[in-house]
């Protein structure tokens, strides 16, 4: 399990049931590594300023992973972690590799609608 305070997402049945009761999902799939951290890290102090997103982390090295492996957005990466953002269980974007808080606002914003918490 991965040491982040998002919660985690351990099985397929898991990853289908946030998808279908949350209208805009953000998962990122990866390890605890240099590469990875800082985006649980911007996960988590993005996570109370966007109630309208469910916030949620992955471990790539475990079968669940596969879902987001074989995505057709994601079969091409090289690198983790992949940051895969959902609006009604669809991929509306799918990144590699380490983003800073200004991308992924960037993404939240245009993909989710403004944070309506300006804090």
């Amino acid at each position: 399990m991965l040491n982040t305070n998002l919660k985690h997402l351990e099985n397929e049945t898991e990853i289908n049931k946030v998808l279908e009761e949350n209208e805009n999902v953000m998962i990122c799939c990866g390890r605890m590594g240099p590469m990875c951290i800082p985006v649980y890290k911007v996960m988590e102090v993005l996570q109370p300023k966007y109630p309208h997103v469910t916030f949620r982390d992955l471990e790539f090295d475990i079968s669940a992973a596969d879902f987001i492996k074989q995505l057709p957005e994601c079969v091409s990466f090289m690198g983790l972690p992949f940051t895969v953002y959902f609006k009604k269980s669809v991929v509306v974007e799918a990144t590699i590799s380490i983003q800073s808080m200004d991308q992924v606002v960037a993404i939240l914003d245009r993909e989710f609608g403004d944070t309506p918490d300006p804090s």
